[in-house]
């Protein structure tokens, strides 16, 4: 079996736009956001066939599941038939959800010190750790195993986390991936491919 998966991240929040990390808190897409969403749907639907001959996974977290409506909207697809999956939602922070950089640095400046932007958000005191989130990205990706044709709806973190999983790739790299709200990634023969759409193109 020749297995297919799109990966796709939720588009902007409000929170985005703070700075502010969400983990498994919700705030909604802005408008920016829905229209990136929009894009890559119309993006997906270039490149897959028939929609119905897909199964689609959402995580259950509020921004996802409004990408993944519009995303059905897009494709024709039936949104009762998407797999919410509790695997492929964000990485918690625990109490550093909802926070700036700043607002954390205030309080637990020693926890952060000597990390860098890719791997710090693994020193929440009450967060996930990068073993934990591995362990359900494999998950994940066994499950769905002899399903052909799959896309996703995660996050930007965990969308990382299941690409390194996918490419048997260590911490290091796998935090370093490229993560965007413009660009879908395509899962195919232990590949990864970004694709990203032309702004001009989808907004005439």
């Amino acid at each position: 079996m020749n297995q297919t998966i799109y990966l796709i991240r939720h588009g902007e929040t409000v929170f985005n736009t703070e700075g502010r990390y969400q983990g498994e808190l919700d705030s909604p897409l802005t408008i920016a956001g829905i229209d990136q969403v929009k894009n890559i749907s119309r993006l997906l639907k270039l490149l897959i066939d028939d929609p119905n001959e897909w199964t689609m996974y959402s995580s259950p977290l509020g921004r996802t599941i409004q990408s993944t409506k519009i995303i059905c909207e897009t494709l024709g697809y039936d949104f009762n038939k998407v797999i919410i999956d509790n695997r492929i939602k964000e990485v918690s922070a625990g109490s550093w959800a909802g926070l700036t950089t700043k607002e954390i640095e205030a309080t637990w400046s020693k926890l952060i010190k000597n990390t860098d932007s890719y791997n710090w958000y693994f020193k929440s005191p009450d967060g996930e750790s990068y073993e934990t989130v591995v362990e359900r990205a494999s998950k994940w990706l066994d499950s769905i195993n002899g399903r052909e044709k799959v896309i996703v709806i995660s996050h930007g973190l965990m969308g990382r986390v299941l690409r390194g999983v996918y490419k048997q790739m260590d911490k290091e790299e796998a935090l370093r991936l490229e993560v965007s709200q413009n660009t879908l990634f395509k899962l195919n023969n232990q590949d990864i491919e970004g694709i990203s759409y032309e702004y001009e193109e989808f907004n005439t």
